[in-house]
């Protein structure tokens, strides 16, 4: 009998160096572009010769018995992860939300590759502890964090998932209209749309929705919760704006019916270009997930 062996899946985004050649085609146009503002490129080249080299090493720790991949985050969407993956997310904290919607238990592993530039909440594992890690991420022999994540599921059977938040709302960021319901108490609404977070997301977008309108409530990265937070409910005759924040267990759904004719959408962490279309008459149910991201943090 034959076993898979497990693949070590490296996930990166573009560096800075690398979507300026992409915009200006050539080093040279590149550098003239800056330089006509009175930056330099050279900044940005060391930034992504620190980057390559520590991609290099993170590879080189992946055992030689393992097969490994590369994977870009603008290609997640397309990518078939595998049950025997364990995923090596190199960048800046915001890349392991970006794959974690993809994933189904597997292991993630984020590694900063420059700590004096990313705070580094979500990549917390040592390029030098990284080949140690990899193999005993697979038999649970490290610290894990089991992060709560946030779903939206459509009446049409749609789903998306979110490690930090999903925003309900229109996608040009107008007003956005739509009834809220939670058990027996709903509301018609106009506001700037809503959001739904976890505790992981509890430290960006919803903590400057928290600040703004003192509408606090705790949410830990590990709590099977979630927070929903309605930017700027509009009172009217027809709106109201009693439901304006509050926390959801696995026992409590919040739900969404649509009342914008076009634009509405739900999208997950921020990235815009993955939504759910959701205008009049859709509905939506916004709750804890039962998936949760796997995060080795040693």
């Amino acid at each position: 009998m034959t076993t898979t062996a497990p693949r070590a899946v490296f996930v990166t985004r573009e560096t800075d160096y690398e979507l300026l050649l992409a915009r200006h085609a050539t080093r040279e146009q590149a550098r003239f572009y800056l330089d006509t503002r009175g930056q330099k490129l050279a900044e940005l080249e060391t930034r992504h010769e620190r980057f390559q080299s520590v991609l290099r090493q993170a590879r080189a720790a992946v055992p030689v018995d393992w097969r490994q991949t590369l994977v870009r985050r603008a290609d997640l969407d397309r990518f078939l992860f595998a049950p025997e993956d364990v995923i090596v997310a190199v960048g800046q904290d915001g890349l392991v939300a970006n794959v974690a919607k993809y994933l189904n238990g597997q292991p993630v592993l984020g590694v900063n590759p420059a700590p004096d530039l990313y705070d580094g909440v979500l990549v917390r594992v040592r390029l030098d502890r990284l080949g140690a890690a990899l193999p005993a991420s697979l038999h649970n022999n490290v610290e894990v964090e089991h992060r709560t994540m946030v779903e939206a599921v459509l009446d049409t059977g749609e789903k998306l998932v979110a490690l930090n938040e999903l925003f309900v709302g229109h996608r040009s960021h107008q007003s956005a209209r739509y009834r809220l319901a939670i058990g027996d108490i709903a509301e018609d609404h106009s506001s700037s749309g809503l959001i739904v977070a976890t505790g992981t997301g509890a430290t960006g977008w919803a903590r400057s929705i928290m600040e703004a309108t003192g509408q606090q409530l705790a949410l830990a990265p590990q709590e099977s919760a979630v927070g929903y937070f309605v930017r700027e409910p509009f009172p009217s005759i027809a709106t109201g704006t009693q439901l304006r924040a509050g926390k959801l267990d696995r026992t409590t759904t919040l739900q969404v019916t649509s009342r914008m004719n076009d634009g509405g959408v739900i999208f997950a962490d921020g990235i815009e270009q993955d939504f759910l279309s959701f205008d009049w008459g859709r509905r939506a149910s916004l709750a804890p997930s039962e998936r949760v991201l796997r995060l080795i943090t040693a």
